[in-house]
């Protein structure tokens, strides 16, 4: 048996036609997978700052969302500081006055008092917070101890009232 005393270089100087065939392929293949990979890791670090850039301008828009909703309520918060100081009838017209223009503002932004006097209970609208006997139909709300309001089609707070329980007997 002989020994291979050739050194690796010449091994690989013997190599097979095929074989240099199947380097600049392979070659190929590398630079087409790491343009790929390049692409696809440049892909995903801009979806990661389009994620953040989002999640900023929502949280900014959710922050002063409300902003002009608070400037109206500051005028309503102007008219109370006026009508402290206004004196007997002038105070009743003024806070008149104020109400209204708290509830026009609550209606421009979607915001509406619940209607309830002497329609029937209905739990997902009205908490009952007494039910007393009275000439009205049993079921049937008598009284609204705090007003309840919707915006747009929500209930944001339902309205406290008193149901009759029919005549008793």
């Amino acid at each position: 048996m002989k020994e291979d005393t050739s050194e690796p270089n010449e091994r690989q100087q013997d190599r097979s036609p095929a074989a240099d065939a199947a380097s600049p392929a392979l070659e190929e293949l590398q630079k087409a997978y790491d343009d790929l990979n390049s692409r696809h890791l440049r892909l995903a670090a801009d979806f990661d700052n389009y994620r953040k850039r989002v999640a900023r301008e929502i949280d900014a828009l959710t922050t002063y969302a409300i902003e002009d909703f608070a400037v109206e309520l500051l005028e309503v918060v102007d008219n109370f500081e006026r009508a402290e100081k206004a004196e007997g009838a002038g105070l009743r017209e003024g806070m008149e006055q104020i109400k209204k223009l708290l509830m026009a503002i609550l209606e421009r932004h979607g915001i509406r008092p619940i209607e309830c006097r002497n329609l029937p209970f209905d739990p997902e609208r009205h908490e009952a917070i007494a039910c007393i006997p009275s000439a009205a139909e049993e079921g049937i709300v008598i009284d609204e101890i705090i007003r309840g309001y919707c915006m747009q089609d929500r209930i944001i707070r339902c309205a406290k009232v008193v149901v009759s329980k029919g005549m008793e007997e």
